[in-house]
């Protein structure tokens, strides 16, 4: 594992996409953006917490350029919209960072096209999202996609023979599968890129173990009372401190994956520190075996057009 060293370089006139941008990472990230100078459009889900979210972000950057759009990753019709709406208004964009996410709700629960939650809202909005996006994006100069995944994509398998686990539901197993999804996502859209020569930077990023309101809404999802899994989390954020990055140090990869120099495509980054759960900074994270198989990533790739009904350009 590599050490790596952080450069945010001036942002001014560069469109950055951030989806969840509202709350946690999203949030950590558009906020580091709009200091650098980026104009951000913000694609979430709800347009209160987005106010809430500008006020937080312009009492540090007073001056922040940005810009809250509707999305709802979990309906392909919002995702297509947004497309639609940002390819009227024409601005080429130099960054998209697939970022919003569900994590390990208790009981399967279904998009509003029919797919398990997490693969459905975690690995093909953002599929469909980008294309859509892809001519702003190749109309940039040097342009990156993000995407990020987890460390459980160390232990995520695509369950080919029933991805919306509709015969039998694992709420780790299903994130699992969603966030190994997203990082071969993420190594296939680069692999494209340069054979067809879009000039598109695509890589992924993970957090490690970072504290976000993911850990807690996400396990508990739809009900009132925290679950057993939300408390665990809670209990090992104060009593296990050390294992756990702040927000700030958990987007350190996700930005370097998006706007440092050195950073490549076809990479995934991640913390630093021991098995990459924390220690802050950036390095090279492991790829899982799985993530570069170059069959099961072109079938992955299938099946996700097939779900999204979104194709991607072959020249």
């Amino acid at each position: 594992m590599t050490d790596l060293a952080l450069t945010v370089p001036d942002l001014s006139g560069k469109l950055a996409v951030v989806t969840g941008s509202n709350s946690g990472l999203g949030l950590g990230v558009t906020k580091r953006f709009a200091a650098a100078g980026a104009d951000v459009v913000m694609a979430i889900r709800n347009r209160a917490k987005g106010e809430a979210a500008i006020a937080d972000i312009r009492a540090e950057v007073p001056d922040a350029k940005l810009t809250i759009k509707n999305l709802d990753l979990s309906s392909l019709a919002s995702v297509a919209a947004l497309g639609a709406e940002l390819n009227a208004e024409g601005r080429p964009i130099d960054i998209l960072v697939n970022n919003a996410g569900v994590m390990q709700p208790p009981e399967r629960d279904t998009t509003a096209d029919g797919v398990e939650l997490q693969f459905g809202c975690n690995h093909l909005g953002h599929f469909a999202l980008t294309a859509h996006l892809l001519p702003l994006l190749r109309a940039a100069d040097n342009p990156r996609v993000v995407s990020l995944s987890s460390l459980a994509a160390r232990f995520g398998r695509i369950n080919f023979d029933d991805p919306n686990f509709e015969r039998s539901y694992s709420a780790n197993l299903s994130y699992g599968q969603s966030k190994i999804a997203t990082l071969i996502f993420a190594i296939e859209l680069d692999r494209l890129s340069r054979r067809l020569g879009w000039g598109l930077m695509s890589n992924a990023a993970h957090p490690g173990l970072c504290k976000t309101n993911l850990q807690i809404s996400g396990p508990s999802h739809g009900r009132e009372k925290p679950t057993a899994l939300a408390r665990f989390y809670q209990f090992s954020w104060r009593y296990l401190p050390f294992m756990w990055q702040e927000v700030d140090e958990g987007i350190i990869p996700v930005l370097y994956a998006a706007v440092d120099p050195k950073a490549r495509g076809a990479e995934f980054y991640g913390p630093r520190g021991f098995q990459e759960l924390a220690g802050g900074g950036v390095a090279e994270a492991q790829i899982p075996g799985r993530a570069a198989n170059v069959a099961d990533s072109r079938r992955l790739w299938e099946l996700s057009e097939k779900l999204t009904g979104v194709s991607y350009p072959t020249n």
